[in-house]
């Protein structure tokens, strides 16, 4: 049936946003901006971005996860608009670093 047929009530829209994916290694960035679904999740949203796929060494059950340097939930639903981040572990205390540069002086 042609959808100019269907009755107007029956047609559902799917919102379309667009929100950005980053991560950040050494000598090397992601950042993807991604048309997404309204009412999609941060998590949704990664899997879907390819950045595990570029990154395997991105755990979600490890890293920590943000929009814009604001820690959230996995299950936060995204925003038009929004950067979600992944967030590596630290290497280092940075006031253990800090301390270390300091005295080197």
């Amino acid at each position: 049936m042609p959808l100019s047929s269907v009755p107007a009530k029956c047609m559902v829209t799917v919102r379309e946003i667009r929100v950005d994916v980053v991560y950040i290694v050494p000598d090397q960035q992601f950042v993807k901006s991604c048309p997404v679904e309204a009412g999609m999740t941060v998590s949704q949203v990664i899997r879907q971005s390819g950045v595990m796929q570029a990154h395997p060494e991105i755990d979600l059950n490890q890293n920590k996860v943000g929009i814009f340097s604001q820690l959230c939930d996995l299950e936060t639903v995204v925003t038009d608009g929004d950067r979600i981040e992944i967030y590596r572990s630290l290497q280092a205390d940075p006031k253990e670093a800090r301390r270390r540069r300091a005295n080197k002086h």
